[in-house]
């Protein structure tokens, strides 16, 4: 006996795009910042807002979160990653129906060289605190970068990309305290990090203003990114 099955296959009615969003931080001089973009077309014209823009069919997403940071802002970055998915809110664009995939980095603003292009008229570094508002729920991926940037200084090593090639341990010291809006136990906190291997000391000295001179740090990179591979239990003391 012939046994015919019919496989019914369920009409799928889906009509979602997929979209990335960057967060790129910087810091310079003891300030956070936020690079931004000036929107060319659409609603938000002329709004300030987050580099970013639709995945194409032929590209992965971290390969399209590049290739928007470079076309709307010039800047060109080795590493990002990725933060979270934004689509709860079904209405958090109002043109589709789309869920972003977010990824952030760190680098030092003075080393890139900024050029909008796109769908981009500007590109601006902006400090963290004159950041008010956004367009579309940019506010929300940001706030979720930067709580993401403080949880990771508990259990990765940062600064590599952010100071100077040497400098005086303070600069760590302001960058972490920067970071955390809090001022830490510098003498606990020196402590810790030297623990950790990836800091060496050399022999040359700084001297500022009427200071007493200071030793220069550098990063050992193979230990720098060995600890970031493995992890680190950091315990950041408060003063």
């Amino acid at each position: 006996m012939n046994v015919c099955v019919y496989i019914t296959q369920m009409k799928l009615n889906q009509d979602i795009k997929v979209a990335v969003d960057i967060v790129l931080f910087g810091y310079e001089q003891n300030q956070l910042f936020i690079l931004l973009i000036k929107q060319k077309y659409g609603k938000y014209k002329d709004r300030w807002s987050l580099p970013g823009g639709f995945v194409k069919d032929n590209e992965g997403l971290k390969e399209a979160a590049f290739r928007e940071l470079r076309e709307e802002s010039g800047v060109v970055v080795k590493n990002l990653e990725q933060l979270y998915t934004f689509g709860d809110d079904i209405k958090r664009d109002h043109r589709y129906r789309v869920v972003s995939v977010a990824y952030f980095g760190t680098v030092k603003p003075s080393a890139m060289k900024l050029k909008a292009s796109t769908d981009a008229t500007d590109a601006k570094w902006f400090p963290l605190e004159d950041i008010a508002k956004l367009p579309y729920d940019h506010k929300y991926i940001l706030q979720t970068a930067y709580e993401r940037l403080r949880a990771k200084l508990n259990y990765q090593p940062i600064g590599f990309n952010l100071l100077d090639k040497k400098f005086p341990f303070s600069d760590l010291e302001n960058l972490y305290m920067t970071i955390l809006q809090k001022k830490i136990d510098r003498r606990n906190f020196r402590k810790k990090i030297l623990s950790f291997e990836f800091l060496e000391e050399t022999d040359e000295i700084i001297k500022k203003g009427s200071g007493r001179p200071a030793v220069l740090y550098k990063f050992n990179l193979s230990k720098y990114k060995q600890s970031i591979k493995q992890g680190i239990n950091f315990e950041i003391k408060f003063a």
